[in-house]
């Protein structure tokens, strides 16, 4: 293994880790511009920065505008806001500091919670004039989700207010307030004007009043990283590779120190090996190595790992990780809809990755005063702690501040993640309960549609009886098929003839027909088929439910036929046994149906069926190939 160097020195030497400091806000308060300024007065910026910024301001009729050294696309330029996670470091005497500059729009969140997951401090910059907005609340959140355990805030602007000091003292006090109900510990408030260089490096002549720190020495006082080195080991395996007949195991050392001779334990294997190698790429040669560095071990026996399997210590329970099947978790909820109980993800956890499903919702943040209230969803970006479970049992330390422990994100079937999730511990099974453990499959939404030359989705049809929705939606299936697009139809009486052969007709055993026939449209979707479901389904809150477990495959085609149509075919004769009382609560005689408001589809049925069908198949293969 050419690019490996055996270890053979006695210790190791590990240098002091840059101190990650995050830097959030609402958009236009100035977190890139204080950026900017904060390396000019530090002198870290690159030769020719000064000039090129200088230049760039210029052009644009402009003083000079620090924001250009972190908006370096042209669409941040254009749009003048930061669209991504910026990491730029610099110095502070001998210590080491690493700058993430976090977005501040909503639609940016998501790219926080990995830009800000391993801040030792955050530098919360709040417009002194404006003061704390929505963004700043949902920023405070973050901060105390992920664990930031020092908060500097910055009154940026402040030369808006003259530095009046009363006003200053106003917002500072509405700052700490907020700060202080997410019991976040302020360590200091800096008034400050980014553009000018106010406080940032030096005290400012405007402010004579304030005796406190500037940004700088503020930055200084924060304590170095807490040393992971004396935690337990912990080992995320990335990879296993083979050079000349040795198997080598890969991965980043999370925590604590291992070195030849230790024996450790292959998380999902529970198999136990010994340490043979120390070995690392084009670095000095060591038999131990420490939380941080990225290694190669060579283990003996010569057991084969799975990526994201954990490695930890053996013979050392109080060394050994949670092992749960069902864990607690805080959220941070980024997809545009809402999270309902009973969705499953994937959870990202290091270089792991475990099918989870979402048990209940124990608690959901309200923003206007940042108290925890029951809730039966997470709304969009929304806070809330929730109960997850796994098919089997998984390896994981809780999440605690400071640290990267437990600091998982959930993943959508197409590959995108909607949350954030730190780990809280696990959690106890309600007495009287069973653990139910549902699985979801490891085929994504794109891997299923290239198999199948087409993607998924669900296209409910509603209308009166008699409006023709199977007949459409057979012949709809017919269509498809000829094109090699997979359907399959869910038609109300063969569901009821099977599946659902125990339910009535009273509103409640129409929604649980209703439940039922969602659930199975949305297993199959998942299988990558498109699935046309033909049910009257009356009531709006029923089709929403509908909605609500099938979520963003769910597409509402109303099946427009009007009434009188519809009884005058009355191909079953329903309507004259409904006129005649021999069928109660019948939908258009004697219960209400009520009509979508806004399909994404309205198929009109006075032509020939054949006609409509072609409409809806038209309409579907638009939409899934």
């Amino acid at each position: 293994m050419a690019d490996i160097v055996n270890s053979n020195a006695a210790q190791a030497i590990l240098r002091p880790a840059a101190t990650p400091i995050v830097i959030v806000g609402h958009v236009d308060h100035g977190k890139s511009s204080l950026i900017g300024r904060l390396l000019y007065d530090t002198d870290s910026l690159q030769d020719g920065k000064l000039a090129q910024i200088v230049e760039s301001s210029r052009k644009r009729g402009l003083t000079v505008e620090w924001s250009f050294l972190l908006d370096s696309l042209q669409i941040e330029r254009d749009q003048g806001v930061t669209v991504d996670s910026t990491r730029i470091p610099f110095r502070l005497g001998d210590r080491e500091f690493v700058i993430v500059d976090a977005p501040g729009h909503r639609q940016f969140l998501r790219n926080m919670i990995t830009g800000a997951a391993d801040a030792e401090a955050a530098v919360l910059v709040v417009d002194a004039q404006e003061g704390a907005q929505e963004q700043t609340r949902r920023h405070a959140m973050l901060l105390r989700l992920i664990g930031i355990r020092h908060v500097i805030v910055l009154l940026n602007k402040s030369d808006l207010l003259n530095f009046e000091e009363s006003a200053i003292a106003k917002a500072e006090a509405d700052v700490r307030q907020l700060l202080g109900r997410l019991e976040i510990e302020v360590e200091a408030v800096v008034p400050a004007s980014a553009r000018d260089g106010d406080n940032i490096a030096s005290r400012s002549e405007r402010s004579p009043w304030y005796k406190g720190p500037t940004l700088i020495e503020a930055l200084s006082n924060v304590p170095p990283p807490a040393s992971r080195l004396a935690l337990p080991f912990r080992m995320p395996v990335q990879d296993v590779y083979r050079f000349d007949d040795v198997r080598y195991v890969a991965g980043r050392i999370e925590r604590g120190t291992v070195r030849v001779g230790d024996q450790i334990v292959i998380g999902a294997q529970r198999q136990v090996a010994t340490i043979a190698e120390v070995c690392r790429w084009h670095a000095p040669v060591r038999p131990v190595a420490g939380a941080g560095e990225s290694i190669a071990l060579r283990l003996e026996p010569d057991l084969v790992p799975d990526r994201g399997d954990l490695l930890f210590p053996a013979n050392d329970e109080a060394a050994a990780p949670e092992r749960a099947a069902r864990i607690r978790t805080r959220l941070f909820w980024l997809r545009g809809e809402p999270l309902q109980v009973g969705e499953s993800f994937v959870l990202r956890l290091a270089t792991a990755e475990h099918d989870v499903t979402v048990v209940s919702i124990d608690a959901v943040v309200d923003l206007d005063d940042l108290t925890l209230r029951p809730g039966d969803s997470v709304p969009p970006d929304g806070f809330a702690e929730i109960t997850l479970a796994t098919s089997h049992a998984i390896l994981f330390d809780p999440f605690s501040p400071g640290f990267g422990d437990g600091r998982g994100v959930l993943v959508d079937r197409h590959q995108r993640i909607v949350g954030g999730a730190p780990l809280i511990g696990p959690a106890e099974l309600a007495e009287g309960t069973h653990a139910i453990h549902p699985t979801s499959s490891r085929i994504s939404a794109g891997a299923q549609a290239a198999a199948r030359g087409h993607r998924s989705g669900v296209f409910w049809l509603t209308g009166l009886p008699g409006s023709g929705k199977s007949t459409v939606a057979r012949a709809t299936e017919a269509d498809l098929a000829a094109q090699g697009i997979k359907a399959t139809v869910l038609d109300g009486d063969t569901l009821r003839a099977g599946l659902c052969s125990d339910l009535g007709f009273s509103p409640q055993d129409r929604q649980e027909n209703i439940r039922r026939a969602a659930h199975v449209a949305k297993i199959l979707a998942e299988s990558g088929q498109v699935v046309i479901v033909a049910l009257v389904s009356p009531l709006q809150s029923d089709r929403d439910l509908a909605r609500k477990i099938i979520g963003e495959e769910f597409h509402e085609v109303f099946v427009d036929s009007p009434l009188e149509t519809c009884e005058a075919r009355d191909p079953k004769g329903l309507y004259a046994a409904a006129r005649a009382g021999r069928i109660p609560e019948f939908t258009g005689v004697s219960a209400p149906y009520e009509a979508p408001q806004a399909p994404v589809l309205r198929l009109a049925t006075d032509r020939a069926a054949e006609e409509t069908a072609q409409e809806l198949t038209t309409f579907i293969a638009d939409r899934v190939r």
